[in-house]
């Protein structure tokens, strides 16, 4: 295990944040998240974290994974000290960073996302994983599964995933995992691309649109200038920005004060 102290982090708010359904709360102070071959346990005791993995691990994967190479508190030291709003936001948040996920599962995982609520895409990603996925034993004895490849689901029925609870997105996903399993859509071309060609590419898979682009390319592609634009996200910007969100002010990071309101809708103004 690796432990280290590490300044604008918080599993827990990472965890809530809507950006990852294969992480979860397992205690006060610990979290555990799976991804790719991995399951990690994570404990966090003020910015003192510990990982439980290998020095290799955390370095070839866990650390790429968090984003930690990232000084985050650069991105916040340059709101508008006059935007009281957004630096509300990005104080009550501040542990958030964008994870650099794989761009397969986030795209399932997005398309599942629509018309639906945090616990029950985790329900639905865990299904479709321990149905198709692989399934790999611990050093501790437990068993976790991997998420399935694209051909793993493309040679399904359309409506075969309802039995996962994914219900008329079934045919989303099927209809995706076999456009990229018969090469229409490379997802390797997708992960070289710019923002821009990334998120026409990814409009092109059956199910995807603006919202579903933007969240992929933000949480699988780090295009960071990716903005999400959900109902919370229209009702805050409406609010709060009459003139529209000043995305120049922050051009190359729109999408991490994106993270800071989307969190603060959700969670800070309840607590507020």
């Amino acid at each position: 295990m690796i432990t280290k102290e590490i300044p604008y982090f918080d599993i827990f708010q990472i965890c809530n944040s809507g950006q990852c359904f294969r992480m979860q709360q397992t205690g006060d102070d610990t979290c555990q998240v799976i991804a790719g071959e991995y399951n990690l346990k994570i404990k966090q005791e003020g910015s003192r974290c510990t990982f439980f993995c290998t020095e290799e691990e955390f370095e070839s994967f866990w650390e790429d994974y968090f984003d930690l190479q990232t000084d985050y508190g650069a991105y916040r030291d340059k709101i508008n000290p006059k935007d009281s709003y957004l630096y509300q936001a990005a104080e009550f948040g501040k542990g958030i960073r964008i994870l650099k996920q794989d761009l397969w599962e986030m795209i399932v995982s997005f398309l599942i996302s629509q018309q639906n609520n945090i616990p029950r895409i985790r329900r639905c990603i865990q299904n479709i994983c321990q149905q198709y996925g692989k399934s790999v034993k611990t050093e501790e004895g437990d068993t976790f599964y991997t998420f399935p490849k694209p051909e793993s689901l493309a040679v399904l029925g359309e409506d075969d995933l309802k039995s996962c609870n994914l219900g008329y997105r079934s045919k989303y996903v099927v209809r995706t995992a076999r456009m990229i399993s018969n090469g229409e859509v490379s997802l390797e071309e997708i992960e070289k691309m710019s923002y821009k060609k990334a998120k026409e590419e990814l409009l092109k898979l059956f199910g995807v649109g603006e919202k579903v682009a933007d969240c992929i390319c933000l949480f699988a592609l780090h295009h960071l200038e990716a903005f999400p634009m959900d109902t919370h996200m229209i009702q805050a910007l409406e609010h709060h920005y009459k003139r529209g969100f000043p995305k120049r002010r922050y051009q190359g990071f729109q999408g991490v004060m994106q993270q800071y309101i989307f969190y603060w809708e959700l969670f800070g103004l309840k607590n507020g």
